[in-house]
């Protein structure tokens, strides 16, 4: 199943109705492809959170888009590199297996 930054975009955006704790990703043009975490953690006022991004310990966001459009990651955001993006996991679950049982909720 092909993951567009749309579907991904709504996945966070449902976050509060489907564990996407632990998500994990890296960009295949990085010379390292260091993994970089996100995910959600309900009942805080900036639910959304990234790590291993420009911002030493991380950063946190109130909506997801809001994530994805932060210039974060060498000066650009996840959306201006969706192209380069590869999803490890989502909810720490690897992202294939996550997609096949709950990718078409989305």
């Amino acid at each position: 199943m092909e993951l567009t930054y749309e579907k991904f975009l709504r996945i966070f955006e449902n976050a509060d109705k489907i564990n996407v704790d632990e998500t994990t990703f890296y960009f295949d043009d990085d010379p390292e492809e260091q993994e970089h975490y996100l995910g959600w953690i309900g009942g805080q006022d900036k639910p959304y959170w990234v790590g291993y991004c420009d911002i030493t310990d991380g950063c946190e966001y109130s909506s997801a888009e809001e994530m994805f459009t932060a210039k974060i990651y060498d000066g650009r955001s996840l959306k201006e590199r969706w192209e380069h993006a590869v999803i490890c996991n989502i909810g720490g679950i690897d992202a294939d297996t996550w997609l096949s049982y709950c990718g078409d909720k989305f």
